[in-house]
């Protein structure tokens, strides 16, 4: 007696990955592009109030899709790179909007507004506030570039705040793009920060200033700039719309920075007025010590 055995399976679907970009420029589309590069089942869609900059990432092939803030009720992974500013408001209402299995992080310059914008939200669980320590002087989509993040620090604040479960699966997506983690809380976030990228991008502004005004000859500025300088002013091309809203909301600890370094500038100042250039070199190879640091 001959049977005929029929064995029915059950092959299970790919399920995709579904990456929402919330501001599609340098930091958020660079993020898109790694994303998109690490994880095949990935489908990134762009959220931007630019419609210029959905279509240009969507050209450069940064994100697949466009996409709403209604969508995000299908999102694996939201990611919120957008000024510090808008940040603050738009973040409590995709909280609203996305599924109880949602993680969200953000990438914004400052830490301690954010955290306590959405202190309260039932939400607040599913969200995890991050500052990758990445980027480059230029913004847009045009700007995004694949390996921005390999090697550099991803500060985390209030992780404890975060699920455990979504926890792991944020520590996965910065360990395959190859980041350093730092655990921080949101104040002291702050206050560093002040020092080490904020002052350094108020300090390149105002050289820049300084030599406009000056040299009103662009043609000498452009022949006579060593590297030096060239490098100094590098991050005064920076984004104003970005930066502004960074110094509003970190104003305290960007006030307290620039008193120090002002002080510090009128000491050199004094040295150079009183001849005192034995100070002038032992205030020099005091600071050479941060080649020790900043190898």
């Amino acid at each position: 007696m001959n049977f005929e055995i029929v064995i029915d399976i059950d092959i299970e679907k790919k399920v995709n990955m579904k990456v929402f970009i919330i501001g599609t420029g340098l930091i958020g589309g660079s993020m898109a592009l790694d994303i998109k590069s690490i994880y095949d089942d990935a489908i990134v869609f762009g959220i931007d109030a630019n419609e210029k900059h959905l279509e240009e990432a969507i050209n450069l092939g940064i994100i697949d899709k466009k996409a709403t803030e209604k969508d995000l009720i299908n999102a694996d992974l939201v990611i919120v790179a957008v000024p510090v500013d808008v940040a603050l408001v738009i973040l409590p209402e995709i909280l609203n909007k996305i599924g109880e299995q949602t993680l969200v992080f953000d990438v914004g310059s400052t830490k301690n507004p954010i955290c306590e914008a959405i202190e309260n939200h039932p939400k607040r669980r599913n969200f995890m506030a991050c500052h990758p320590i990445a980027g480059t002087e230029f913004s847009g989509p045009k700007a995004a570039i694949k390996g921005l993040y390999e090697g550099k620090t991803n500060i985390i604040c209030e992780v404890e705040k975060t699920t455990f479960k979504l926890q792991e699966k944020a520590m996965d997506l910065f360990k395959k793009l190859g980041m350093r983690i730092r655990y921080m809380d949101s104040k002291s976030h702050d206050k560093h920060i002040a020092y080490v990228s904020h002052l350094s991008h108020i300090s390149s502004f105002m050289l820049g200033k300084t030599v406009i005004e000056k040299e009103k000859d662009e043609q000498d500025i452009f022949d006579m700039a060593g590297s030096g300088f060239e490098s100094t002013v590098r991050l005064a091309k920076s984004s104003p719309a970005m930066w502004t809203p960074i110094f509003k909301q970190n104003k305290k600890q960007v006030i307290k920075s620039l008193e120090e370094y002002i002080q510090n500038l009128s000491n050199f100042k004094k040295l150079l007025e009183d001849d005192n250039y034995e100070e002038v070199y032992n205030e020099m190879q005091n600071t050479n010590r941060i080649k020790e640091i900043l190898k």
